[in-house]
This record gives C-alpha cells, structure tokens and sequence, in this order.
C-alpha cells in the first residue's frame, strides 16, 4: 500500500477521504502537547496562542534544551492517547483540529466526534521515537514554556510517518476491528477446549 502524502494545514476533504488502515506521511506544521496544555486550555479556560484549525495534534512531552531564543530537539517520542480523551472532541469542534497523533487510540465518544466534525485519529509506532525525532526538522516555537516538557509545540515535520489511519471519519476503528476478531478468536478457542 503507498502511503498518502498529505501537507498542513489539513481541509476537511482531505481526511474526510481517509480510511481506515492507510498509512499517512505528513509535511509542514504540526503542532504537540500533553495533559497539562489540555488542562490549560479546557479547564483553566486559557485560549491558545496560535490557531489549531486544519492542524494535526501531537501527543508528546518531548525532550528539548533551550539554545539562546531557540529550543533544539533532543528525543520526541509520543505518549499514550488515553489520558487526553475527554479533551478530544472540544479539539476538533472548538479548534479545528483534523487529526490526533498518538498510542492506542480513543474512545467512542471521540470517535463520533471525528465523524461529525472531520477529523480522524492517526497511530504511530510506539517505540519510534528515534525516527520520529529525525523526521521532525525543527521545533519552530514553544508556546507556555513554563509547562515544559508539557508546553504547546509546533514541529516542522518532513516525512512525517508512516502514520496508520487507526479511527476515521466515516466511523471505523482499527481498535474496534481488532477486538472484535480478537474476541471472535477467544470464543473459537474456548469453544474448541470446551470439546476436548
């Protein structure tokens, strides 16, 4: 399967065309944060300081050091999505935000989320974040540095991925699918114990 290359700002045609189980390479912008910048902005009611529309969100408390005025990468991997859930379907209809980066998915509430406001939830090898470091080219701002290493960064990526359409808009999971043949799979196994 060739992956689909696609370039941020994302419109809402673009991952509305995805499906689950494409693999997706980003270029340009992207934009990281963790549990903390979620915080900030959804129970502390703080507005982000630059606008999310048509970004993809990147789950990560990167390790940087401050250079002078800039902020150079040192290892950028990704963290598990779960803990940022509840924060997800606000992303995508307040902000705008098209698709969420990260481990082992969200729920069902986000997932019907992404199908009413266009957006889908885009896995990434855990384990990568070696390659993921080399494949964003610099950390172009820092936003609420005070929160660091749970700021709001914005990564200029090239190459980005290949990232798994793992939940899109039309309101399939690869996590869904998984279980069910996983579930399916225990019900034949126990079955054919149940007959020795």
């Amino acid at each position: 399967m060739n992956a689909i290359t696609l370039s941020t700002p994302l419109s809402e045609g673009e991952v509305r065309a995805l499906r689950v189980g494409e693999e997706v390479i980003l270029e340009g912008l992207i934009y990281g944060m963790r549990d903390r910048t979620h915080i900030e902005i959804f129970q502390y009611g703080k507005e982000p300081p630059v606008s999310l529309a048509g970004y993809p969100v990147l789950h990560t408390a990167p390790s940087l050091r401050r250079v002078g005025e800039k902020w150079e990468k040192v290892i950028i991997g990704t963290t598990t999505s779960a803990r940022m859930d509840r924060f997800a379907p606000a992303l995508f209809e307040k902000y705008g935000v098209r698709a969420i980066i990260g481990k082992a998915g969200l729920s069902e509430v986000s997932l019907a989320a992404m199908q009413r406001f266009g957006a889908c939830y885009l896995a990434l090898t855990g384990g990568a974040a070696a390659l993921e470091t080399l494949q964003i080219e610099e950390v172009e701002a820092v936003y609420w540095p005070h929160l660091h290493p749970e700021a709001l960064y914005a990564f200029r990526v090239r190459g980005f991925g290949p990232l798994i359409v793992a939940m899109d808009s039309h309101g399939a999971s690869l996590y869904a699918q998984v279980r069910t043949a996983a579930q399916a799979r225990l019900a034949s196994i126990l079955g054919q114990g149940a007959d020795a």
